[in-house]
């Protein structure tokens, strides 16, 4: 096991004095509302404000991990390929750096999203209106770093599983909706006529 802030750079992300005003071609700039409860970016484009020039510890890229350190659930991201480029990470969201050559971003993000990690941060939580968990006791989160390659395996693997889990859902959505249809088209028929049940049945 190793702390967390020995595997990675830990950096708060930018304060920001008041709200953030959108502006076309200012500085793009993640926001606690630009990711889900489910440890994902959100679907929308990543907005660019009016703001100062950000310094350069404050801005995330492709590779990097940000934190959810406020808010009911404290989950990781990790920033892929869907942030075309660099943008500046705003308070309450955390950036963590891995350092490559001890561990890999895909398997940072899931074992901080693990439950194990999860309940760490039940116990570290601070605050009574919103909950927050300090930087010290994020950095301090204990981390099992197995070699590289079985990182991004069970990275992978939980990819994958999450992808199954998601077809799954729309593939009984989709079954829902025909049955809906198919009994709709029942009840919308006269008397006289037989019609089967989307189980095969007659009614």
């Amino acid at each position: 096991m190793i702390r967390l802030s020995d595997c990675c750079d830990v950096q708060i992300g930018l304060t920001a004095k008041g709200r953030l005003e959108p502006m076309p071609g200012g500085v793009r700039a993640i926001q606690l509302g630009d990711t889900t409860s489910d440890g994902e970016l959100g679907s929308k484009e990543i907005g660019a404000y009016h703001f100062n020039e950000a310094a350069e510890r404050y801005w995330a890229r492709p590779g990097d991990v940000v934190f959810r350190s406020r808010g009911e659930k404290n989950l990781a991201i990790l920033l892929d390929e869907r942030l075309s480029q660099p943008a500046v990470a705003v308070m309450p969201l955390v950036i963590l750096r891995p350092n490559k050559s001890m561990v890999v971003a895909e398997y940072l993000a899931w074992f901080i999203n693990q439950p194990e990690a999860q309940h760490y941060f039940d116990l570290c939580a601070r605050g009574t209106g919103m909950r927050m968990i300090p930087i010290s006791s994020l950095s301090a989160l204990e981390i099992p770093l197995p070699p590289l390659e079985r990182q991004r395996a069970i990275a992978e693997t939980s990819s994958l599983a999450r992808l199954e889990s998601r077809l799954a859902s729309r593939l009984v959505e989709r079954r829902q909706h025909l049955h809906s249809l198919s009994l709709l088209e029942c009840a919308h028929v006269n008397d006289t006529t037989e019609f089967k049940t989307p189980h095969g049945g007659r009614a």
